[in-house]
């Protein structure tokens, strides 16, 4: 069954990604949802309809999670379900940066058992399954850096204006425990980058969203890297906050995000 959904998950995903790339770079009409930087386009709703669409002809019958429209805001406890983001990164979209994924990951009693993450503009795709994660069909695995030193962590999420003070505590904590800090504007293509060996870890202490996560997490873990909460704890979509690594100083990068709130 893993080995079928994971077919279905890419298969959504690309037909996803393919939606949101004809929009990328044209004449888009942009509303806020519930802040300044909170954006949404009709590529969004678009490509949603797509990810939808391509799941729907495999499985009928299965709830689907996701950010747009009338999709479900909770993953359910028990059972089958499909996790969804058509544009995680719209801010770049509207921006046209290319940095910018589809996501789709398929879930079982909440946990992940397959996951895409797709760049259309990178031309990179991720997929995980049960046995590994694959970036453009080639098995990939998490850095093998072991000195925090040489690290590449990110903050990640999104802290609201009046949260900045944590917003910079993040950026503090990053800067005086590892190499350097980047930003790239959205949480599935950072753990993709995870996944892939590019940077070490991201970090955040806000609850977010299980379509931000929920695939990038599996990504990760299937590639050799660590995913737990605040507490070091595995994370799971109910979990607050995100610490993940490629696990050589998980303990490093889970101090930098408990200092976020001074713990």
């Amino acid at each position: 069954m893993t080995g079928e959904k994971a077919a279905v998950v890419k298969r959504a995903a690309r037909a996803g990604a393919d939606v949101a790339l004809e929009g990328f770079r044209s004449d888009l009409a942009i509303t806020t949802k519930e802040g300044k930087t909170d954006v949404v386009t009709q590529a969004d709703r678009n490509a949603q309809d797509r990810v939808i669409e391509v799941i729907r002809e495999a499985y009928p019958d299965e709830p689907i999670v996701g950010e747009e429209a009338d999709a479900l805001k909770s993953v359910p406890e028990e059972g089958p379900a499909w996790v969804i983001d058509p544009i995680d990164g719209t801010n770049n979209y509207v921006r046209d940066m290319r940095f910018w994924t589809t996501s789709v990951a398929a879930v079982v009693d909440g946990e992940p058992i397959a996951a895409a993450n797709i760049l259309p503009a990178e031309s990179d795709t991720f997929v995980a399954d049960a046995d590994d994660t694959r970036l453009n069909e080639t098995s990939v695995s998490v850095s093998e850096r072991t000195d925090p030193e040489t690290f590449t962590v990110v903050p990640t999420i999104w802290w609201g204006f009046d949260e900045r003070d944590e917003y910079a505590a993040a950026c503090r904590e990053i800067v005086t425990r590892f190499g350097d800090l980047s930003r790239y504007g959205s949480v599935q293509g950072t753990l993709a980058l995870i996944a892939a060996g590019s940077i070490e870890g991201t970090i955040t202490n806000v609850e977010p969203k299980p379509w931000d996560t929920i695939a990038g997490v599996h990504l990760v873990r299937q590639a050799g890297g660590v995913v737990t909460d605040l507490e070091g704890d595995p994370w799971t979509y109910a979990s607050t906050g995100l610490v993940a690594s490629n696990g050589t100083a998980h303990d490093e990068v889970l101090a930098a995000a408990r200092g976020i709130e001074g713990r």
